[in-house]
């Protein structure tokens, strides 16, 4: 009886703290990731804001300032697999505390290349700090592993919200560094990037102390705990290893996943492509820098504000029709960029529309490549994700420069329009995958 009793009572305390345990353990790693993604998106902000200037002021050609987003993104799109690869074997907190870490050394070296006027130096630093972006990156997935299907979006997206803070503050940093690196006796511009350090060293600490447990090796575990099909069906029997694993199956076909992957690159490469050429067009149009900085605001605030609103929707109607979406308002803003001439405030409408159009993609896209990857191969195809989007932005960053130089900010916008067409068209290959 007593024994009945306290298998009983096992039995009750078990069935009431199995289903809050991982919802109590979710709720405090999103709000973790929010965190350290503030903080890591504070010293990027405020570091790409100042290396186009280093750029310039070090090599003496403002035409190469353009590279430092570029060296951004290819450090990013670098980082993305080995960080993954590291979260599959290690665990979120190791992947993402190390990337951190390595941003730190980023940072270092962009403070070294500017006291030494090194310019070498400066784009292999800004490019290793782009890790800290592929850090914010890997951190929306890390919000996924113990999410409950029907929050996955909201949680991805809350995450993704948070860059928000970092990214629209850190630039107006710039004053506050010039006057630290000017009383260090340093380079006035580099004085922005100690910022960035310790926004990355307190980034770092966040996630490896608050990280607990970690997310992903939490969600193996509990998979590993959840009872099979066959041995629900037939208690005290042990499922053949076909039935308990249906990974393989899944793996017959991974096009799905990869064009998921595709789409998401496609509009991250519209959005570079398109943002990348704002200055320019905005200047010769005679815009003052001002205006540039205000438009380029107005953008950011676009492609990180509403990604709630967009988690919400892809929890609602799911993920295909919100990426569709995103394609058609990228493609207005395409038509907004190609024929708005020295219209303000017609530019400045496109370029929000760009990055709400890319923040309805990346969500609802993020959750599309989750959901159509076995659990075993997600931090794999997610690493994969983004380096294939960083490695795209960066492509078409780079191209849009001689596109803008042979036709303006129409013939951009033209070839912009091409990949939307091209991403929508994936995207409608997807339907049937996402409804099966």
């Amino acid at each position: 009886m007593s024994a009945g009793s306290t298998g009983a009572a096992s039995s009750v305390t078990h069935g009431t703290r199995t289903p809050q345990a991982p919802a109590r353990v979710q709720r405090r790693t999103v709000l973790v990731l929010a965190l350290a993604t503030i903080l890591g998106g504070l010293g990027v902000g405020a570091s790409l804001s100042a290396g186009a200037l280093l750029i310039a002021d070090i090599t003496g050609n403002p035409a190469l300032s353009g590279f430092g987003s570029t060296m951004n993104a290819v450090g990013a799109a670098i980082a993305g697999m080995p960080l993954a690869r590291l979260a599959a074997r290690r665990g979120r907190r190791i992947a993402l505390a190390t990337g951190n870490a390595i941003a730190v050394l980023g940072a270092v070296l962009v403070v070294l290349a500017s006291a030494q006027r090194w310019s070498v130096l400066l784009f292999v630093g800004l490019a290793v700090l782009g890790i800290a972006v592929a850090v914010q990156l890997q951190s929306r997935f890390a919000a996924a592993d113990l999410a409950a299907p029907e929050n996955r979006a909201r949680d991805l997206s809350l995450v993704v919200w948070s860059i928000t803070i970092g990214a629209v503050t850190g630039p107006n940093l710039i004053g506050p560094g010039e006057q630290l690196g000017t009383a260090l006796g340093l380079p006035g511009l580099s004085g922005i990037f100690f910022f960035t350090i310790a926004a990355q060293i307190a980034a770092g600490l966040v996630v490896w102390i608050g990280l607990r447990p970690d997310p992903l090796l939490e969600a193996r575990r509990l998979a590993e705990l959840a009872p099979t099909p066959a041995a629900a069906a037939a208690p005290g029997t042990s499922a053949p290893a076909e039935v308990s694993d249906p990974a393989p199956a899944a793996r017959a076909s991974r096009t799905p996943q990869f064009l998921a992957i595709a789409v998401i690159a496609i509009a991250h490469a519209v959005m570079v492509g398109l943002m990348a050429m704002t200055p320019l067009h905005l200047t010769h149009h005679g815009g003052s820098i001002t205006l540039v900085g205000l438009t380029i605001s107005l953008h950011i605030a676009g492609m990180y504000a509403l990604s709630p609103v967009f988690g919400a929707l892809t929890s609602r109607l799911g993920p295909i029709p919100v990426v569709l979406g995103g394609f058609a308002v990228l493609g207005i803003a395409a038509l907004g960029t190609a024929f708005g001439g020295d219209s303000v405030p017609v530019i400045q409408t496109a370029l929000i529309l760009l990055g709400i159009g890319w923040c309805m993609v990346t969500v609802a896209g993020a959750v599309l490549v989750t959901e159509l990857t076995p659990s075993a191969e997600r931090p794999t195809r997610q690493g994969q994700s983004d380096t294939t989007m960083n490695a795209a932005g960066a492509l078409f960053g780079a191209a849009s420069g001689g596109l803008f130089a042979l036709g303006g900010f129409p013939l951009v916008s033209l070839i912009a329009g091409g990949c939307i067409v091209i991403g929508a068209l994936l995207t409608i290959r997807l339907i049937p995958r996402s409804r099966g």
